[in-house]
């Protein structure tokens, strides 16, 4: 049942509120990644790589909403359960324990490659279907190949 009606024609609908779906499970996921490396994070680049990692928790989370929001305006119930999120994210690599700095970034850079791919994906499947919601995801994917750029050049 949709409480909230809108103007895409069904079939469209499936194809953005999938996308929709899976730009938010990734993004939770990230989120949840870069906060768990960030907690474990050791070595001599510790600062620079913790508050690094912040920055793309912050920028996970403000996305999250904003997709989670934009599927809400769609009538489409988004689901960030954690279930949900463990069941169909695509982030691997995350050991156990403290992780060596440069370890760390090895593992955003993989993290981030994966999201970005993924959305990619997602821009393509939605720009003819809705142009709005490829925006939103054009947006943030520039953001997290800027979070991208500068963890690949930590360890270049």
């Amino acid at each position: 049942m949709s409480v909230v009606k809108n103007a895409l024609p069904e079939a469209d609908l499936k194809v953005v509120g999938e996308a929709l779906q899976g730009a938010l499970v990734d993004l939770v996921d990230l989120s949840l990644v870069a906060k768990q490396v960030h907690w474990n994070v050791v070595g001599p680049r510790f600062r620079s790589v913790h508050l690094q990692l912040d920055e793309v928790v912050t920028s996970a989370r403000t996305h999250s909403d904003v997709v989670a929001e934009r599927a809400a305006a769609l009538g489409i119930t988004p689901d960030g359960r954690a279930r949900t999120v463990a069941s169909a994210g695509a982030i691997t690599g995350v050991p156990e324990g403290w992780i060596k700095d440069t370890d760390a970034v090895r593992i955003l850079v993989d993290a981030l490659s994966t999201v970005i791919a993924r959305m990619r994906e997602r821009i393509q499947a939605t720009g003819d279907p809705d142009p709005v919601t490829e925006d939103i995801l054009i947006g943030l994917t520039g953001e997290f190949e800027k979070h991208h750029w500068m963890f690949a050049a930590e360890n270049a």
